[in-house]
């Protein structure tokens, strides 16, 4: 599968431009031979924006912004994960991601379960489950958000649900580049399967985007990697990669889940 990451500078408060850019790199992509576009975390709404900001903008994960992220799909034959503040039936305010494929299907939609600091959690409530790993063009993919690939326990959550590729729409700042370039790496290596990280570039308010999305491989190689500058990455993910990184050290086979039993209980 050819996948494409895209970087860029958020627009706070504009979905409709939003939308509209999405359109356009979702065309570059389908130029390109991509089959999954992948965009940051919060894309359609901006990130630092602020409670009353993402009660006006929040949708339903069905709603109007997410039936046009469906066409844009379909119009560009491209399977699309972006992020967007979610309002759910009970009222309660998600820092969400979704995947919809190219037929304009919502496949999976994922609420961010690890809230980052304050600027999280005056926004939102947290996510209560995993992901569901979803098939997609012969691949498993699962998603994470942000703060979440931190924790070693959600990845592998993932991994052992049979995910070959994790997909993190990201919103990550300085002074934090040490995720951007190691941990998401490590994360790919033990996990032994690929992942996407989509990040922002510039500023937002007092933040400063770290950029450097990446694709990150089973063998701790680093096929993608962007600077600070708005950027779509292309690159094709290659199963024997994974067959590969596995045949060199097995870590799923290797594990020793009975020694492990007490982190999930502390």
């Amino acid at each position: 599968m050819r996948i494409a990451i895209y970087q860029c500078p958020p627009l706070p408060l504009d979905i409709d431009a939003n939308l509209a850019r999405l359109a356009a790199q979702a065309q570059a992509a389908n130029r390109a031979g991509a089959q999954l576009l992948v965009c940051p975390e919060m894309f359609l709404s901006g990130y630092n924006i602020g409670r009353q900001a993402v009660e006006r903008l929040a949708e339903a994960a069905d709603g109007p912004a997410a039936e046009q992220v469906a066409t844009i799909a379909r119009h560009s034959g491209m399977a699309i994960v972006y992020g967007y503040p979610e309002r759910a039936t009970d009222g309660l305010l998600y820092n969400a991601a979704q995947l919809i494929d190219a037929a304009g299907n919502r496949l999976v939609n994922y609420r961010k379960t690890h809230l980052f600091g304050e600027l999280d959690k005056t926004m939102f409530s947290a996510g209560a489950a995993h992901c569901a790993v979803v098939e997609l063009h012969g691949w498993r993919l699962g998603l994470l958000i942000c703060y979440d690939v931190e924790f070693a326990e959600t990845a592998r959550h993932l991994a052992l649900a049979g995910a070959d590729l994790i997909v993190v729409p990201t919103a990550n700042m300085a002074p934090y580049d040490f995720v951007c370039e190691v941990t998401v790496r490590a994360r790919a290596f033990e996990n032994q399967c690929y992942l996407a990280y989509a990040n922002y570039c510039g500023s937002e308010g007092e933040i400063h985007y770290c950029g450097l999305s990446s694709l990150n491989g089973p063998q701790g190689c680093r096929p993608l990697l962007a600077g600070e500058d708005e950027a779509l990455l292309i690159a094709d993910l290659q199963r024997s990669g994974i067959d590969n990184a596995k045949d060199l050290n097995n870590y799923a086979a290797d594990r020793r889940p009975d020694l492990y039993e007490r982190l999930a209980k502390n």
